[in-house]
């Protein structure tokens, strides 16, 4: 087996449309699966996250909550940049090719997905 076989053979299913762009095509057959089989670590990283840098983020409103979370992942780099590479060290070859020769889109769709995911799971991220 090699290194990008496994790392197909590992993902969960996703079922979306097909899509129609390359784009959402790569986003649902790609990003998302990888998401899906790195949640546990990306609350875990997280809840480190607000617990090391941001303390008070459990004293704030859901609304705030919310907020600071789509701040957090798009404004801090340090933050951002080592959520896209728990995401980008799943990518096979082939993927991480893709990814490079359209960065600035594919980061744009990980980045609303990471905040999409990490919202919705709120009541995860509130667990000490």
């Amino acid at each position: 087996m090699t290194r990008e076989s496994e790392l197909v053979k590992i993902r969960p299913e996703i079922t979306a449309d097909a899509g129609i762009s390359a784009f959402e095509i790569f986003q649902n057959q790609t990003l998302r699966p990888i998401l899906k089989l790195q949640n546990e670590l990306l609350i875990a990283v997280f809840k480190n996250y607000v617990q090391k840098r941001k303390g008070g983020f459990l004293k704030l409103s859901e609304k705030e909550q919310l907020l600071f979370i789509e701040q957090a992942v798009k404004r801090d780099m340090k933050f951002k940049h080592y959520l896209e590479g728990i995401v980008t060290g799943h990518f096979t070859l082939d993927e991480y090719q893709v990814f490079i020769q359209h960065e600035d889109e594919l980061t744009k769709r990980l980045i609303t997905l990471l905040i999409q995911r990490f919202q919705s799971q709120l009541n995860l991220l509130e667990e000490r």
